[in-house]
């Protein structure tokens, strides 16, 4: 049989150019043909017994799938690879991560990083072309591999600001974990997703700035009309038509400044105050950016007292004239 006979072609396209040995022998092949195409240089040995049929670069696909060949026909995409392919991960993953039964034993090969779970079966997406977990599924083994509190709630965020999944079925998923890593945080960040809190920083605004220093309740990316718009602000203070907008990189994009600017002005034109902070304002100094909000809603109505968060709280010693 010909190399590029049509049962040979039919794998390989479908599995971006990989076939493995048995495959190959299933179609047609004789081992005698496989072992000829590699010394000759027509196909390549990327594992053992798993072969590229063509030669140059190697795509992430064909990386992808030589992986999953390797650790056998029960092995699915997983962590940050799988997080590729659902949209979650922006960045090609450098190094391949496959989840296999626990009870299988693979091989280690440079690029490749094996999972082995005790859950194997009821984690694998049902219908998708290559093979992957379930979305709810990547998103926490992500979470697992998190050392910072803020990376945990930026995976869980992220997955449901793109849309791709909801609170409501991470919480499902959570419910099929028997263990989990940083369960409590991720069942108060889904709790709190409902709230409106959309991204890590969001969540550090309310939990250091707002609450612990006493600021009013607000609206967090609660549908707004301003300027006869409906505008989507970060934080708003309606009684007293203050807004807070949080840049926090990981989650408004460059090519998004445009759209915030129209956001803000219009909210101006408006009439409401608009604050904006960062990352190191909100972090590295959530007293002073409490006593600049309450400065702002006293001139507009609020008849509330900044409360200090410790004994060593910055936010009274700053606080601005009503």
């Amino acid at each position: 049989m010909d190399l590029n006979a049509p049962s040979v072609r039919h794998v390989t396209e479908r599995q971006a150019g990989t076939l493995s040995r048995t495959q190959a022998v299933a179609v047609g092949l004789t081992r005698s043909q496989v072992v000829h195409a590699v010394s000759s240089g027509r196909w390549r040995r990327l594992h053992p017994g798993v072969y590229a049929t063509f030669t140059g670069p190697l795509p992430f696909a064909t990386r992808l799938w030589a992986a999953l060949l390797h650790a056998g026909p029960s092995a699915v995409a997983c962590h940050g690879t799988a997080g590729f392919l659902q949209g979650l991960v922006d960045d090609e993953p450098a190094v391949v991560e496959v989840s296999v039964p626990d009870a299988h034993r693979v091989a280690r090969r440079p690029g490749v990083r094996v999972h082995r779970t005790r859950r194997h079966a009821t984690r694998r997406h049902p219908a998708r072309s290559v093979p992957q977990t379930l979305l709810e599924d990547t998103v926490l083994d992500l979470t697992e591999g998190c050392a910072r509190e803020d990376d945990v709630v930026g995976w869980l965020t992220r997955a449901c600001q793109r849309r791709l999944t909801s609170p409501e079925r991470l919480k499902s998923a959570v419910a099929r974990r028997a263990r989990l890593r940083h369960r409590r945080l991720v069942q108060e960040v889904l709790d709190q997703a409902a709230t409106g809190v959309a991204s890590a920083l969001e969540r550090r605004y309310v939990r250091d700035v707002q609450r612990a220093h006493g600021l009013p309740r607000s609206d967090r990316n609660a549908p707004a009309m301003i300027g006869g718009v409906r505008r989507y602000p970060d934080v708003r203070y309606r009684p007293q038509r203050a807004t807070v907008q949080l840049e926090g990189l990981a989650y408004h994009p460059p090519n998004a400044s445009a759209r915030d600017d129209a956001r803000d002005n219009a909210a101006v034109i408006a009439g409401d105050a608009v604050l904006r902070y960062g990352w190191v304002a909100v972090v590295r100094s959530p007293c002073t950016v409490a006593a600049e909000v309450a400065a702002v809603l006293r001139r507009r109505g609020w008849a509330g007292q900044l409360r200090p968060c410790s004994v060593d709280c910055g936010a009274v010693c700053v606080q601005h004239p009503a």
